[in-house]
């Protein structure tokens, strides 16, 4: 089955010029297990399913990435600008998964220039799930410019955080995954979870990615995760263009250089009403203290 226009959330918006025909590949996203509790008691629950995606772009064996399989086409497509490789979607003919193989096969219209010298060098990163990147990401992080009036008020971010909270998740059911959200002022656009955060903001790229119009732009968005801030979770928000990064978690010392190089404002710790802004304040509007 063939998808020529993805599913949207929120109102509909112009997709790209020429979008990848995707195929709708579906997997299940927990499984049922039987475990013995602290009280010696049997019980069947759930957990999250992990699983493995070897990509294909144009038959070339590329990546395999460790995925909960909720949205793999837009996660093959995330990955592949996130790393680089592509600089828009109409480069993509295709992307097909087959759950039965663990494969995707991705092609090009009219093959990636110089594909194997831009993917020799790794740098093996903390996502969970294998989480690297090429080397050429790192390069051309000084290429980035986020824009310098985007702006959050402290009202917006609780009720971000208020969202993220009521949010039907596989996590309330199973647990042992990472969220990400993307956010228009407090709007919630989409909201994806998988075994690595990495995986989730990729989905998230390929998705807006495939949207295109006002979605494309990233000037106007919050981007939320559940996992700690790294460099390599700093680098893929600004590749989008988000200037303002929240997470339930901290940051790291080279998640903190990064943002403050780049302009990202970082917000770490945030629950309910609390939170911790270690980069970037004037970005934040403080018209809500806490009571």
């Amino acid at each position: 089955m063939w998808l020529s226009e993805p599913a949207s959330f929120g109102a509909p918006l112009p997709a790209a010029p020429c979008p990848p025909r995707l195929s709708a590949a579906v997997a299940p996203l927990t499984r049922a297990v039987e475990v013995i509790d602290e009280f010696g008691q049997r019980r069947t629950i759930h957990i999250p399913a992990e699983r493995d995606l070897t990509v294909y772009v144009d038959k070339r064996e590329l990546v395999t990435l460790m995925t909960l399989g909720a949205h793999p086409e837009w996660l093959v497509l995330g990955y592949l600008r996130n790393q680089r490789l592509i600089e828009s979607p109409e480069q993509v003919d295709s992307i097909t998964v087959d759950w039965d193989v663990g494969a995707a096969a991705v092609r090009t219209r009219a093959g990636l220039p110089q594909l194997e010298a831009r993917t020799a060098q790794r740098i093996v990163t903390t996502g969970c799930g294998q989480g690297s990147v090429f080397a050429s990401v790192m390069e051309a992080a000084g290429a980035i410019r986020l824009d310098s009036q985007a702006r959050l008020r402290q009202s917006q971010l609780y009720a971000i955080l208020r969202a993220v909270r009521e949010q039907d998740s596989v996590y309330k059911r199973a647990g042992s995954v990472h969220g990400c959200a993307l956010f228009r002022g407090e709007e919630l656009l989409i909201f994806v979870e998988d075994v690595g955060r990495h995986n989730a903001v990729d989905t998230i790229a390929g998705w807006t990615w495939l949207q295109g119009g006002a979605l494309l732009r990233g000037d106007d968005k919050v981007f939320y995760t559940t996992g700690r801030l790294t460099s390599e979770m700093i680098l893929k928000a600004a590749q989008m263009g988000v200037p303002i990064v929240v997470s339930r978690s901290g940051i790291t010392q080279m998640g903190l250089e990064v943002a403050e190089r780049l302009g990202l404002c970082a917000i770490g710790r945030a629950t309910h009403t609390r939170f911790l802004c270690y980069t970037h304040p004037e970005r934040l509007v403080w018209d809500t203290p806490p009571s």
